[in-house]
C-alpha cells in the first residue's frame, strides 16, 4: 500500500507543478482555445490515472486468477471476464481523452 500512496502523492505534486506553471492558480486566467488550454493536460491525466488503476487492479487480480487456475482449470472464463472488466477501465480512459483533444 505505501508504493501506491507514493505513486499517487508524486502524481500530485507533478499535477501541482503543471498547474502552477500553466497560470491555473494565478490571478490572470487564461481562456480556453487559445496558448492556455487545458485539454492535453486532462488528456494525459484521463489516459495516465486510468491506465495506473487498471495495472494496479489487473496486478491483483491477475495474480489472484492465475492461482485460482492452478486449482480449477474450468474457471479460466471467470477469470478472463475479469480482466477483460478491468481492461476495460484503461480503455475508458483512452476514450475520454480522445473525446476531449477532438
Amino acid at each position: 500500500m505505501k508504493k501506491n500512496d507514493l505513486i499517487i502523492g508524486l502524481l500530485a505534486i507533478v499535477a501541482l507543478i503543471i498547474l502552477t506553471s500553466k497560470g491555473t492558480f494565478a490571478a490572470e486566467k487564461i481562456p480556453l482555445g487559445e496558448e492556455g488550454d487545458m485539454r492535453p493536460l486532462g488528456a494525459a491525466l484521463a489516459i495516465g490515472l486510468a491506465g495506473i488503476g487498471s495495472g494496479l487492479g489487473m496486478g491483483s487480480a491477475g495474480s489472484a486468477g492465475i492461482g485460482a487456475l492452478v486449482e480449477k482449470p474450468e474457471i479460466f472464463g471467470k477469470i478472463f471476464l475479469f480482466i477483460v472488466l478491468i481492461e476495460a477501465v484503461a480503455i475508458y480512459g483512452l476514450l475520454v481523452a480522445i473525446l476531449l483533444i477532438f
